[in-house]
């Protein structure tokens, strides 16, 4: 009676079927970052709305009103109440508490929230009641916008996968000829055809391209939530990849380095011009402008009670400056390049300006242009504004330079400024006086010097720069345009998650190399085996099952990455609703 092997069918089929399913089981962990996000969404949002019905010569009153979250607006106000999940991105309008956000930025404390400040759905209100000002709803809150950039990241392709795929596009050919090839060998060696079919069905099964098509885009998706979990969000597969290679990193100062929110601590007066009318001029041209350098001298102009006069025809200097018509006057105000740029004489405010420079103070000139009659601009005197360094900055750039990364300091102010800084930071390349465009001509300066760059910003002077990187980095502190231009956005602005960021992708791309290592030696190992006729289907079937499983198996090893910046807290697979008490 010939052996028919009905067993073996079997056996195959099912340990195929196994490793299915554990293989299914281990994908199904990598994408616990997109499970646990979603979580965040609220289903409902308690709305203040007028109550109907209210009797005659009585004002309607406003009553809370549960309404689920896709039928709030733009504008409604919402209440949120002590332990309840923030439900809209919103500004607060009343009230006083503390807000864990970690499950969306990674930062572990909560955070103070008072009148006027921004909230974002999906974190946790802690001991106070809020009362907000709907900004976001839907598909357009930071959570929404969070959960698409990571998913894009996860189904894109790296350009390592796109190699891959083309060796699996030759590999199924290659091991077809193989399998027939083992069958002719024994058919003609041993005429035995039994034999020769059962080595032939064993290459076929052991030799299976699943553990190369596995290897990548798994480590991606676990690499990136990991990321995700410590706020840290990756928009596209590429950036990830190439993040691992970098060797530059350039930094802008104010904002990324900087805490951005400088104070206004001298001004001077030129010769028979008085200081107060110094500082309400130039407030009255920062009342058009949203720098960070604006709200310092009118936070200084409404602290001294001047009466600040209205600017009409205001206009933006690119990396200069602004001016505006104020009190029938153009006024213009700007940096030590605005001043050299329209004539104007510092006269003996020069001392004064090279002094506060040294102690790494930037300088704003405030100048009258020249009327329609001629002569020169006029200086009428000079603004000094401090912005404290980061606690965490100088922890970052030894990070990055432990790492063997070279970092390089790219801004806008005067030298002294940019110079005080890099010293505090030990930052030894620093390029002052940049404008916009010849940041993003420095980054090309740099990779033409055979480095790879990333760039770190946060506002849109810094676009050009982070779009000519080879990754961008941006704040989420800063501007939207920031952000839709990087590759890489950081939740929070500690600089020292440019160090993790960089971190995970060296580990990604590790972990994705490991695992085209051990699906690329199944094969070479296992095929060669099968052909000799040292391996039966069975074996096959389960070794094949094995290098499924231990390509996802190692991938998932990524989920144990931990963000080094202090605060980073991972986020939760079962978010749990908790209330921190300050």
């Amino acid at each position: 009676m010939p052996h028919l092997y009905f067993e073996a069918s079997a056996a195959v089929i099912t340990l195929v079927l196994l490793g299915k399913w554990l293989e299914a089981c281990a994908k199904r962990q990598t994408t616990d970052a997109i499970r646990a996000l979603n979580a965040l969404r609220p289903a409902t949002a308690r709305v203040l709305r007028r109550e109907e019905g209210a009797p005659k010569g009585e004002e309607s009153r406003e009553i809370e009103v549960e309404l689920p979250v896709e039928r709030v607006r733009v504008g409604d106000h919402v209440v949120v109440r002590p332990g309840e999940r923030i439900a809209v991105d919103g500004r607060v309008t009343a009230g006083r508490s503390h807000v864990d956000e970690s499950l969306i930025t990674g930062e572990s404390m909560p955070v103070a929230k008072a009148a006027g400040d921004r909230v974002t759905g999906g974190a946790i209100n802690a001991e106070g009641l809020l009362t907000l000002t709907t900004l976001a709803v839907g598909a357009e809150t930071t959570l929404a916008r969070i959960i698409r950039m990571v998913e894009s990241a996860q189904a894109a392709k790296a350009p390592i996968q796109r190699m891959v795929d083309r060796v699996s596009a030759m590999f199924v050919p290659v091991v077809l000829g193989v399998a027939l090839v083992t069958l002719a060998g024994w058919v003609v060696t041993t005429g035995d055809w039994e034999r020769a079919v059962l080595d032939a069905v064993a290459v076929l099964v052991i030799a299976c391209p699943c553990a190369l098509g596995l290897a990548t885009p798994t480590a991606i998706m676990v690499g990136t939530g990991a990321a995700a979990r410590h706020g840290i969000l990756i928009k596209d597969a590429q950036a990830l990849e190439l993040a691992h290679a970098v060797t530059t990193v350039a930094f802008d100062k104010t904002g990324t380095l900087t805490e951005g929110r400088p104070s206004l601590v001298a001004v001077h007066a030129a010769t028979g011009q008085a200081r107060d009318a110094v500082l309400r001029l130039a407030a009255a041209l920062q009342r058009t402008s949203d720098h960070p350098l604006a709200h310092a001298v009118l936070d200084a102009a409404r602290a001294e009670d001047l009466a600040v006069p209205e600017a009409r025809d205001a206009t933006a200097l690119p990396g200069r400056g602004l001016e505006a018509t104020v009190e029938g006057q153009v006024l213009a105000l700007g940096s030590g390049r605005l001043l050299r740029e329209m004539g104007a004489d510092a006269g003996t405010l020069a001392a004064d300006a090279e002094r506060l420079q040294r102690d790494g103070r930037t300088v704003s000139w405030l100048i009258r242009k020249p009327g329609r009659d001629g002569g020169r601009a006029e200086l009428i005197g000079l603004l000094a504004f401090g912005d404290a360094v980061k606690a965490a900055a100088r922890e970052a750039v030894a990070r990055l330079h432990a790492l063997g990364i070279k970092t390089v300091m790219l801004t806008g102010d005067n030298r002294g400024s940019a110079e005080a800084v890099a010293r505090e930071l030990g930052i030894a390349d620093f390029r002052a006086d940049v404008l916009p465009a010849d940041k993003a001509a420095v980054v090309q300066e740099l990779r033409a010097g055979g480095a790879v760059v990333a760039m770190v910003g946060d506002g849109i002077n810094d676009a050009p720069a982070l779009a000519a990187a080879d990754v961008g980095i941006a704040m989420s502190t800063g501007t939207d345009v920031a952000m839709e231009t990087a590759g890489i956005t950081l939740m929070r602005g500690d600089p020292r998650l440019v160090a993790d960021a960089l971190d995970v992708s060296r580990r990604t791309v590790a972990t994705i190399k490991r695992g085209l290592f051990w699906a690329f030696a199944y094969n070479v190992v296992g095929i060669p085996l099968a052909a000799l006729g040292l391996l039966n289907p069975v074996i096959a079937g389960a070794a094949m099952a094995l290098s499924s499983v231990s390509v996802v198996g190692n991938a998932l090893l990524l989920r144990r990455w931990h963000a080094s910046a202090q605060g980073g807290n991972a986020v939760q697979t079962k978010p749990a609703l908790r209330a921190t008490t300050a």
